[in-house]
């Protein structure tokens, strides 16, 4: 996805906005998972996104998708994003994140979805760090919801 960065999509420095990087974060994995499942896909959760680099009024904002690893219900996607001057032509890396989404059925029930085959040695390195990732996901979530519901049984 490219876009260009518009002065309604920036904070008063001239910088875009962090919600509006989110924002296409999401849609550009959509996308991607989307296409990947046939199905209509909701994000479950977003890894460790950090803005290195801020991105400009004028500039182009770039995001390049891929899946690097499908599980039962759900898929990992990769999403870096970038940005391009027009008059230098210079293009940086300003963020990447993980984003995890569950594909839906018709009547809104996790599908299953199809593998992902890892072709190249850098393929193969992402789909093996993605289980890694998953697992870490997993253990966060179950310490969150053990949080939660600790706090619920003593109130």
């Amino acid at each position: 996805m490219v876009e260009v960065v518009l002065p309604n999509d920036a904070n008063p420095l001239g910088n875009i906005l962090g919600g509006k990087v989110m924002h296409l974060i999401d849609i550009a994995g959509a996308i991607v998972a989307h296409r990947h499942t046939r199905n209509v896909v909701v994000t479950v959760s977003v890894d460790n996104l950090d803005f290195l680099h801020p991105i400009r009024v004028g500039q182009l904002i770039i995001l390049r998708a891929k899946v690097t690893r499908a599980f039962r219900t759900s898929v990992e996607v990769a999403v870096k994003v970038y940005l391009e001057d027009l008059l230098t032509g210079e293009r940086r890396q300003t963020s990447s994140a993980f984003v995890t989404y569950v594909a839906l059925d018709a009547e809104g029930r996790p599908a299953k979805v199809p593998p992902v085959i890892p072709l190249t040695p850098e393929e193969k390195h992402e789909y093996r760090e993605a289980l890694i990732r998953r697992r870490h996901r997993l253990e966060a979530a179950a310490r969150t919801h053990r949080r939660y519901f600790d706090k619920q049984k003593r109130k």
